[in-house]
């Protein structure tokens, strides 16, 4: 099965030339480290920065270049600066062409909760409500189950909703999913990963047809 980079990895090579791509926090922020070198992507970040790089080597870190989770960032050549009320407009404006985000539960039907657990504070939802509402192509990273081992693809989400029917694929550590109106739909396995394992692992409706290939880092 994959760690966080491979899941970052294998969701790099859904990022095309010229998209303008929002990162979400957590796993969404490593894929930046793994997208080709040879397509130009601006990376978009709601805290406003337009043009983000790769994570700094250590010891080149600017503690005044942060992305949304605060973690130190770089710029690429042209970057731009930007408030929230900007950041938000191009958002809401809908000139994002793929957000990613990580999520703790997806429903078959493309529901995503990933801001609040009940009974813990939370600074608040951050940009992942407008993200969702706007965005017309969002590519969820997250394990596949949780610490005990549950499923986090389900039929219904449990938790608090961020977004409704808007989560177009998923990839886990086991695997890539696409969203159709009639569930989960199994595209690749993890290496070493059999369909039998991710059926286990998966709560909602799984489609499973024909062959499924193992995916290709």
């Amino acid at each position: 099965m994959l760690d966080k980079n491979g899941i970052a990895k294998r969701i790099a090579k859904e990022v095309k030339n010229g998209y303008y791509v929002n990162l979400g926090i957590g796993i969404p922020t490593l894929v930046a480290n793994f997208v080709r070198e040879d397509i130009e992507v601006e990376f978009q970040s709601e805290n406003g920065i337009l043009g983000m790089g790769p994570f700094p080597y250590e010891g080149e870190e600017d503690a005044d270049l942060i992305n949304a989770g605060k973690q130190t960032i770089t710029a690429l050549d042209g970057a731009s600066y930007f408030d929230s009320a900007m950041s938000f407009s191009m958002i809401r404006g809908q000139h994002v062409d793929l957000t990613i985000l990580g999520a703790m539960e997806v429903a078959e039907n493309g529901d995503i909760a990933n801001w609040k657990i009940p009974g813990r504070l939370v600074k608040g939802m951050g940009g992942a409500m407008d993200l969702v509402a706007s965005a017309e192509n969002i590519i969820v990273a997250m394990m596949h189950t949780n610490k005990r081992g549950e499923s986090k693809l389900l039929k219904r989400c449990r938790l608090p909703l961020t977004g409704v029917n808007c989560v177009k694929k998923i990839v886990t550590n086991l695997a890539v999913i696409e969203v159709t109106n009639q569930g989960f739909k199994l595209l690749e396995r993890a290496p070493g990963v059999t369909v039998e394992e991710i059926k286990a692992a998966t709560e909602g409706e799984l489609i499973v047809q024909g062959d499924i290939p193992e995916m290709v880092l």
